[in-house]
């Protein structure tokens, strides 16, 4: 019996989600890069030739995408942001600074998590979802998306389907990604920062997705594509991510949808299992100190 967040005769959902990060990829890593005309120019490919080679992609295809922009690319490019928003696409919240929250104070991330709100209010953009930087959430990074009345989080990763996280401020559907659909894993390199060492074979990668995504039929899950628009922006590999998508439109049983179209059925899916955040108890001494 197929689960009600998957339409009716689906077998897997599939979301297309695009990371905006710009130069905040490299610059959260330390504001030295800002003088390394090389590092910055790779990472304004991004939004200068990525973002537009994709939305010729998605709009071929007819197919919708979910793009997480952090709040300082978004306040820099207001244009970027309409374009992306006019092609009949989904705005998503990705912190303001792209910085870890795991490397701020509960003070520090919820003034960056404020700040990007404030970006897409005073562009008029609404937001429904974020994802943190780096996918690394805090353990009250979920709360914060619930305070602020954002209906789902996408940045944990203990299913492959969506669930339900409840917290102390209301809950919150948790859309897992997961490294092995994120082309950062596969196509990242940079001398410095090191933000990874390998250009994988475009073919390649659109193998294993390929495999994942019938695997993904079979189990009913969630096929949470991540992709950087400075990473698969470029030709080859933008051509792998149009084949990955023909390919899951060959089948009848593979649906294409926002982050927020999946979420909006997830929240009404009881189904679907709830997993509380639950920080483990660290006996003192047990373990390596920082």
């Amino acid at each position: 019996m197929t689960a009600s967040w998957l339409g009716p005769g689906k077998a897997a959902a599939v979301a297309l989600t695009f990371d905006v990060d710009a130069e905040t990829g490299v610059l959260s890593m330390g504001e030295k890069y800002a003088r390394h005309a090389m590092t910055m120019t790779h990472q304004a490919f991004g939004p200068d030739v990525g973002v537009p080679r994709i939305l010729g992609i998605l709009r071929e295809l007819g197919v919708p995408a979910t793009f997480f922009f952090p709040g300082w690319v978004a306040e820099r490019r207001p244009n970027l942001v309409a374009q992306v928003v006019e092609a009949g696409h989904e705005i998503a919240h990705h912190s303001y600074s792209h910085v870890p929250a795991t490397s701020m104070t509960s003070a520090e991330e919820r003034n960056d998590f404020e700040r990007a709100l404030e970006v897409f209010q005073k562009q008029d953009v609404p937001v429904h979802g974020h994802r943190a930087g780096l996918w690394e959430a805090s353990w009250q990074t979920a709360s914060l998306v619930a305070e602020y009345g954002l209906l789902y989080d996408s940045s944990m990763m203990n299913d492959d389907r969506p669930y339900h996280v409840p917290t102390d401020k209301g809950g919150v559907v948790e859309l897992p990604p997961h490294w092995s659909l994120d082309d950062w894993e596969q196509y990242a390199f940079l001398p410095a920062p090191q933000i990874g060492s390998i250009i994988e074979d475009p073919q390649k990668t659109l193998s294993m997705w390929k495999y994942e995504l019938d695997a993904m039929r079979r189990y009913n899950s969630l096929f949470m594509l991540t992709n950087h628009p400075f990473l698969t922006g470029r030709p080859g590999r933008a051509e792998a991510l149009r084949s990955l998508i023909e390919y899951g439109m060959s089948h009848g049983d593979v649906e294409f949808l926002t982050c927020r179209e999946i979420a909006e059925r997830a929240k009404a899916d009881t189904s679907l299992a709830t997993r509380p955040l639950e920080q483990p108890e660290i006996e003192p001494g047990l373990f390596p100190s920082e």
